[in-house]
């Protein structure tokens, strides 16, 4: 999620545990260290655009690695942050280690997936239950951390934690019946499903994007569920064929291994750009959730030597009238 979230609620969890004398220390421990494990976007290269797709959310994101990111945390913040708040280094690595474990947990509610088993698993965990940016989730969270700190009591920031777990509830609720919505919709079509998913819209967890795989396409759409439930119909794509779509590719080439990245990091929900013909698409991600203007892809070229990789694109165009389209869903409008 976006790092004021991660910040939140990483001081939410050991300002809760936390006494009234070392409160606000160990809320600024927390707050910092809840951000901590995203400086793996600095893992990148200039020579390989799609270095930083595997290895964000990798490592830094693993279950096993939390206390390891806890101690890395407290070794830089208990000289800027914990010692003058008069704590002792263990104590700082415990509420280091509390802000740094809520991270990937929390990333793992959203839709971009996370690797919590890593090196047992390459498996992107995604529980899809919210934005990765949501006020309604953020505000009251953040407003209570900073109540705590305040008013000096900790109970602030259960409450905080109480409201994450009620909201990230209730949207595994919507979920859920998003799935619902969109497996009656394939049966009416008369489409034999192989997998589908539900993915929350942007910023909010009323509107989802609907997505489902035939044996020849895959279907995108949009449903608003209750109250007032809705479907807005969207449209679909055939499905990613090298040997149709890019017949000249090299399939030893460093493009033909780039792709095969490409399409672990879409969980294989890849296809041909429907504008451009040199480029790959990751047809979950879009602003207006029943379209397939894809936020990123991979870009081939015909002249590419046996080493050159693929080029990484992302598409941020028309982003006010997007959001536009999309408030206009939520609020239910046609």
């Amino acid at each position: 999620m976006d790092p004021l979230t991660q910040g939140a609620i990483g001081a939410a969890l050991p300002q809760s545990t936390a006494s009234k004398s070392n409160l606000i220390t160990a809320s600024a421990l927390g707050f910092l260290a809840g951000m901590a494990a995203d400086l793996d976007v600095l893992i990148r290269s200039t020579e390989d655009p799609l270095l930083f797709l595997e290895y964000h959310r990798q490592f830094t994101h693993s279950l096993i690695f939390i206390p390891v990111g806890g101690l890395i945390c407290a070794i830089f913040l208990h000289w800027l942050v914990g010692r003058r708040g008069e704590l002792t280094f263990k104590q700082s690595v415990f509420f280091c280690t509390l802000g740094y474990a809520t991270h990937a947990l929390l990333d793992a509610c959203t839709s971009y997936g996370t690797m919590l088993f890593w090196p047992f698993s390459y498996e992107r965990i995604s529980w899809s239950t919210i934005s990765i940016v949501d006020p309604f989730f953020t505000l009251p969270i953040l407003s209570l951390v900073i109540l705590a700190v305040i008013k000096k009591k900790r109970c602030y920031g259960q409450v905080a934690l109480v409201w994450a777990v009620v909201y990230m509830s209730l949207g595994m609720i919507q979920r859920n019946s998003a799935i619902a919505m969109g497996k009656s919709l394939a049966e009416n079509r008369g489409h034999e499903v192989i997998r589908i998913e539900a993915k929350p819209s942007f910023a909010n967890i009323l509107v989802w994007k609907i997505i489902y795989e035939t044996s020849e396409r895959f279907y995108v759409d949009a449903v608003r569920t209750g109250p007032s439930p809705r479907i807005f119909l969207g449209t679909s794509l055939p499905k990613l064929n090298l040997a149709r779509d890019f017949s000249w590719l090299d399939t030893s080439g460093q493009q033909a291994i780039d792709i095969k990245r490409f399409s672990w990091f879409s969980d294989g929900y890849v296809a041909r750009h429907p504008d451009f013909s040199d480029r790959i698409i990751d047809i979950r991600y879009s602003m207006v959730p029943n379209d397939i203007a894809a936020l990123w892809s991979i870009e081939l070229s015909t002249s590419a030597s046996k080493r050159d990789h693929v080029n990484y694109l992302a598409n941020r165009n028309n982003i006010r009238d997007r959001f536009k389209t999309l408030l206009n869903m939520v609020l239910g409008n046609d």
